[in-house]
């Protein structure tokens, strides 16, 4: 089942970051103008952000694998058009289908891993569901850039959308071993929330993606005002709704909110991180796309295996790897500032950027697990739709923030770069601080594990009400027993 669902995910993350690398080469073949080809990169992660929370919810209704197909059907049709695209405004439109699919696809993976993958081995089928959103991230430029270098065939940056259909095929044939499950009966889906969402989240990602290419018009702050506005109007009304898209208890749940707001800073210092590296490389630089990518290969290589050591750090140190990791890559927007800038310094920033993408494989495979250890599977749903759009909204600010910063009026290319990595330092440095409070909760578990090992059976699990399990309801309303395995990590599993 793994493999059908990574591969999938490998795929739509993939599409990202090699359209970024493929970009000047599309705009001079269909001579876009520079406000196309905006369009084309934000119209992918425009589709796939605002409809995360909803699809996730129509996995619930309609069942995980029938969306998990119709998604990838759908990012299969646009990645084919956006490869025979005749002309910008065509590739516009093929982007957005593919991030609708993308959109699709994305919850019903996290979805089909919560609810059908057995406890036990969960954390390590989420550690490699992080490890390949990792991976693919990095990749991306690297394959773009060797995809457009070699011109294969004489089709320029067109493979760099092909390229991912194969892989999608195969997810959609191999889609047969996929569990028919879906979240509990009864659900439904909230149409005004949908509303909300859809024109909440899209006003927010729009202006990000092309604000700082067009100067940031009035236009733009005027629709990032209305997307707050929209936005909150839908936290306020969740409670009133008798379908809503997240459950509100999450909300109330310290945890949750915690890992959230992780994956959402997390991912404001990653994607603008690669984003600057490669800016920099090419446009102060001069370096070609090839150059730019194999610059950046020790970073992916490395985040390999960082992911495979992730689940030992894991269970040995719990959330601290994750402050540890996020310590580690502030330390390497540090180093890397005053070395990119020459040839030789280059050379040497190479292992500190084989440093960093081990941080970087080894918080991106640990995070889900830690977020989602205390999840009911009730919330699943919910829980995989906040996931990701806290990732894309995350991705999308911090571009547009590291943009800001290095386009800020500067002494020289090297004073912006600097600066640019300072705020990647400063981000890094923040999502550490918060990873602390990860921390806190796995203290206050721990000694309630340790009454359950001490009062319940042999293996340490209390199967039944005793000393140390709690009892409550679910976020259902349904009387639920609460029991905690005894584990060195003293990780909470709810019954």
């Amino acid at each position: 089942m793994l493999p059908v669902v990574l591969s999938a995910t490998f795929v739509q993350l993939l599409n990202v970051t090699a359209a970024q690398i493929a970009a000047p080469s599309i705009q001079a073949d269909l001579g876009a103008g520079s406000g196309a080809v905006q369009l084309i990169l934000a119209g992918y992660t425009l589709t796939y952000a605002c409809l995360l929370i909803t699809a996730a919810r129509l996995g619930d209704r309609y069942g995980y694998r029938r969306l998990f197909v119709l998604g990838t059907v759908v990012f299969t049709t646009g990645s084919i058009a956006a490869a025979c695209a005749p002309d910008a405004t065509f590739l516009i439109a093929a982007r957005l289908v593919q991030g609708a699919g993308s959109g699709l696809v994305a919850p019903q993976v996290l979805s089909i891993i919560q609810v059908a993958v057995p406890a036990a081995r969960r954390p390590r089928a989420l550690g490699l569901f992080g490890a390949t959103m990792g991976v693919a991230s990095l990749a991306g430029p690297l394959i773009g850039g060797l995809l457009v270098g070699a011109d294969l065939f004489g089709l320029g940056w067109r493979p760099v959308f092909l390229v991912t259909v194969p892989v999608a095929l195969v997810s959609l044939a191999g889609a047969t071993v996929l569990p028919r499950t879906r979240g509990p009966g009864g659900q439904r889906v909230d149409g005004v929330g949908v509303l909300l969402t859809t024109v909440g989240f899209g006003a927010l990602v729009l202006p990000l993606a092309l604000g700082g290419e067009a100067d940031w018009p009035w236009w733009t702050w005027a629709t990032l005002a209305g997307s707050v506005a929209v936005l909150g109007c839908f936290a306020l009304t969740l409670r009133h709704r008798p379908h809503p898209l997240v459950y509100p208890s999450l909300f109330r749940d310290r945890r949750a909110r915690a890992g959230v707001l992780l994956v959402f800073v997390f991912n404001a210092g990653v994607p603008s991180f690669t984003y600057l590296l490669f800016l920099h490389l090419q446009s102060a630089l001069g370096c070609p796309a090839l150059t730019a990518a194999l610059t950046s290969a020790p970073f992916a290589a490395a985040a390999v295996l960082g992911s495979r050591g992730a689940p030992v750090l894991a269970r040995r140190h719990g959330a601290a790897a994750l402050t540890v990791s996020a310590l580690v890559l502030a330390g390497t927007a540090l180093a890397l500032a005053p070395l990119i800038g020459t040839e030789a310094g280059r050379w040497a920033a190479l292992p500190v950027l084989a440093l960093g993408g081990a941080a970087f494989g080894s918080f991106t495979a640990s995070v889900f697990a830690s977020v989602l250890a205390g999840v009911d599977d009730s919330a699943a749903g919910s829980v995989s739709g906040l996931l990701p759009t806290a990732q894309q909204l995350g991705g999308s600010i911090g571009v547009a923030a590291a943009g800001l910063v290095y386009f800020a009026p500067m002494a020289g290319p090297d004073a912006a770069f600097r600066h640019a990595m300072i705020y990647e330092a400063a981000v890094f440095t923040v999502t550490a601080l918060i990873s602390l409070r990860m921390q806190d909760r796995n203290r206050l578990v721990a000694p309630r594990a340790d009454a359950a090992r001490r009062d319940g059976d042999l293996d340490g699990t209390c199967r039944w009400p005793a000393p140390g399990a709690e009892s409550g309801r679910g976020s259902l309303g349904v009387p639920t027993y609460r029991r905690w395995r005894g584990g060195d990590d003293g990780v909470e599993d709810r019954l």
